[in-house]
């Protein structure tokens, strides 16, 4: 009599999944197949057939295989049980071999493979073991709290990058309206001083060729007089010659001339783009510096020109769209960056500071810990103002009250990084409050940090072109 078969892994596998079976169903053809996987199979081919041999199946839900079931379920317990034993003496793996790193039973213990190795029990070694890997599963829990967090920030500026680019294109599309509005304005007045000076001239030729009317006229008729004085006797011509004479000689004066009789196409069309940008570029103010809205803190905001920064009211707090976390943006410190940082040259700046009751102006290097937990970055060169008091704030040191000064209505930031300067003064009264002497080995950026939701800090326009 033949012996019987032993069941295999085979026998207990998807056909679908390729794994162990997972609440198999009974195919109308005999074969069985997850009651999940199925299902799926069957939604992507679009039809209901049977994975291994094709045949058709009438209903949507076959039945649950019990008997399969449940051999898949002892088949599972019985490969555990064959898990813990050793392969070798079928007996169980109760020790833990600290030299090999491997389990092993009381008999191979006692064999000369492990005769002189330390050994553990397997419940202590994999406790210490478990406690490890606690360990790190919490570490990665924790990972994928902060990639969650992640996440949901790169889902936030997704949806910020929506609203930025309206905002964008919203102040584009106005900006360049004024620019199309400034140019039609400068089109009208040319062409009507074009107009005006075509009309002007009009005038004075139709003025000078009536004159010349009626001096054709009147040169004409004096001219038959004069010719009819000499077919006049001898006596009588002699006797009028001299009148006759200077009456002639008084004709023959040259016209009077008008200069300029045609248009001064020379001064339209002369350098006119060159001219109407230069017109237009005296009526634009420009600033200095630009503030960058990528890395202000949320409680602030920004001007639609990005020259003004101040708090938040308590009504506005509710009322404003929460800012993505991005890795330049401010979490704590309520300051915001200028656009464009600077590693060498000279650099100023005007900020109007009259109404402001809370601010700090200065420069901050690139690298600046901008997720720090502290009110203020450490990393920065600044004089502010508060309760009445002057500071000066220079890195890694507090705040240094700077006394004996009114408050400013103005404050200049000049920056010279060749020659490692930065200064704070007033330029209304020509005031010098302090210098920092430093060599700044990175890249810096204006920096602004304001408390006052009443009075925006100001950054000032220049005449860029002025010399």
């Amino acid at each position: 009599m033949a012996s019987k078969r032993p069941f295999s892994e085979e026998d207990f596998t998807c056909p679908v999944c390729c794994d162990i079976f997972s609440d198999p169903v009974l195919l109308q053809c005999g074969h069985s197949a997850c009651k999940d996987c199925i299902q799926q199979y069957w939604t992507t081919k679009g039809s209901r057939e049977c994975p291994l041999c094709r045949k058709r199946s009438s209903t949507r839900n076959p039945p649950v295989n019990l008997a399969l079931k449940n051999l898949t379920h002892a088949f599972l317990e019985y490969r555990g049980t064959l898990e813990e034993q050793c392969e070798v003496h079928r007996e169980r793996l109760s020790l833990f071999c600290l030299h090999d790193e491997e389990l092993m039973c009381l008999i191979c213990k006692e064999s000369q493979q492990h005769k002189n190795h330390a050994c553990r029990p397997v419940n202590e070694i994999a406790e210490e073991r478990k406690t490890i890997f606690r360990r790190e599963l919490g570490l990665l829990a924790r990972k994928v709290k902060v990639i969650q967090d992640e996440y949901g920030e790169c889902n936030l500026q997704v949806e910020h990058l929506s609203h930025q680019l309206v905002h964008t294109k919203n102040v584009i599309k106005k900006d360049f309206k004024h620019l199309h509005q400034l140019l039609y304005d400068e089109e009208k007045a040319m062409l009507d001083a074009l107009n005006e000076e075509k009309n002007h001239k009009t005038r004075l030729m139709e003025d000078k060729i009536k004159k010349m009317s009626e001096e054709i006229l009147s040169l004409s008729k004096t001219l038959s007089e004069l010719r009819g004085k000499l077919d006049s006797g001898d006596v009588q011509f002699l006797q009028s010659f001299k009148d006759m004479l200077e009456s002639a000689q008084n004709m023959n004066k040259e016209p009077e001339t008008v200069l300029g009789g045609l248009i001064d196409t020379a001064q339209y069309l002369g350098n006119l783009k060159f001219t109407v940008w230069s017109k237009i570029r005296r009526s634009i103010s420009y600033t200095p510096v630009v503030l960058d809205p990528n890395t202000v803190n949320s409680q602030l905001i920004l001007s639609k020109d990005l020259t003004c920064v101040r708090d938040q009211d308590e009504q506005e707090e509710g009322e404003m769209n929460r800012l993505p976390d991005n890795p330049e943006r401010f979490n704590r410190c309520p300051c915001v960056l200028g656009s464009m940082g600077y590693s060498s040259g000279t650099h100023i700046w005007d900020v109007d500071v009259e109404h402001s009751t809370f601010w700090m102006l200065g420069v901050t290097t690139e690298s600046v810990k901008r997720k720090e937990s502290s009110r203020l970055p450490s990393e920065v060169w600044c004089i502010g103002y508060d309760s009445n008091t002057l500071n000066l704030k220079a890195p890694h040191e507090s705040c240094i009250p700077f006394l004996g000064f009114m408050k400013p209505k103005r404050v200049r930031v000049q920056l010279d990084l060749d020659e490692g300067e930065l200064s704070f003064s007033d330029p209304l009264s020509k005031t010098l409050y302090h210098t920092f002497t430093t060599r700044f080995t990175e890249t810096v950026y204006p920096f602004f940090c304001s408390m006052c939701s009443a009075a925006p800090l100001r950054i000032l326009p220049v005449d860029k072109h002025s010399k």
